[in-house]
């Protein structure tokens, strides 16, 4: 039970505080203190994750094999796996610069598409076939559902009425960045068009006109970019959070009780303005609220 004590306090008396609690040292070594952000990843933490020497956080496999490809897949121990990763993400990449040398614009796009997919299906492949044993639900593997696939670690916390509002969001959001991208860059044209003394315009739209629309499509293009990332970056904390407190209950046996109290605290020291002689161990009647849950 927590209770909370209202009390009244008569002849204009007031308490005198103790130091004590706000000089508390709650670290004994200061100089054992680091720095968040330096804590975040270690490269030498990660390399002895891939040799098994020690264990790994997922956010820690994760961010080290951004940069080296195929570290979660070592990670796992699913070494049969290198080969594919290395072959399919090696492979459309020399394809991809030898249709590029050729003037083959088109096929060598599709070729870095394809080496990019590749590369997203490697981490989320690690992400996947991280610790299968670990108790549900995991935190850091919803965290990284999310920054890997809107929406999926909102269905790895089973709360699958979230994903048509994340996603939605996320859609709506692009749809219109397209849109107001499309416009911005017609107006620009305009303008530019209406503008240079080279050319004889001779459009229905004014150069001033054109510089307006120009503006206010770009304004409302950054603002859709903007939506686009917030949607995506509060899925992300949701799945977070919505994962560590899958547990957290709260029951309808909730408990509320109201009653007069006497209170006798140990030493409290209180000085009146008719007596300024300090006295202890006074009483004061009041107010116990207290909560039980």
């Amino acid at each position: 039970m927590a209770a909370f004590l209202v009390s009244a306090v008569f002849n204009d008396a007031h308490a005198q505080f103790r130091e004590q609690p706000f000089q508390q040292q709650y670290n004994d070594n200061p100089s054992a203190q680091t720095d968040t952000v330096e804590s975040m990843f270690s490269l030498k933490e990660y390399i002895g994750g891939l040799q098994h020497k020690n264990t790994l956080k997922i956010g820690t496999m994760a961010a080290g094999s951004a940069v080296l490809v195929g570290g979660c897949q070592i990670y796992n121990e699913q070494y049969w796996k290198l080969p594919i990763v290395y072959g399919t993400i090696g492979g459309s990449l020399g394809a991809g610069l030898v249709l590029k040398n050729k003037g083959n614009d088109k096929a060598a796009t599709w070729c870095f598409v394809g080496a990019g997919v590749a590369y997203w299906a490697t981490m989320l492949d690690g992400v996947i076939n991280f610790e299968k044993d670990a108790a549900y639900p995991h935190p850091g593997r919803a965290t990284m559902y999310s920054l890997l696939v809107p929406g999926l670690g909102q269905i790895y916390n089973k709360e699958y009425w979230k994903v048509p509002i994340y996603v939605g969001g996320i859609v709506a959001a692009t749809h219109y960045y397209t849109d107001f991208k499309r416009n911005f860059e017609r107006f620009r044209n305009i303008y530019l068009e209406a503008t240079n003394p080279d050319i004889q315009y001779t459009g229905p739209i004014p150069a001033d006109q054109a510089l307006y629309y120009r503006d206010v499509y770009r304004r409302y293009r950054d603002y859709s970019l903007l939506a686009i990332a917030a949607v995506y970056l509060l899925q992300v904390i949701d799945a977070n959070v919505f994962s560590y407190m899958h547990d957290f209950e709260v029951t309808d046996d909730l408990a509320l009780s109201i009653g007069p109290s006497v209170i006798n605290p140990p030493s409290i020291q209180m000085a009146s303005s008719n007596n300024p002689t300090p006295f202890s161990g006074g009483s004061a009647v009041g107010l116990s609220l207290g909560f039980s849950f």
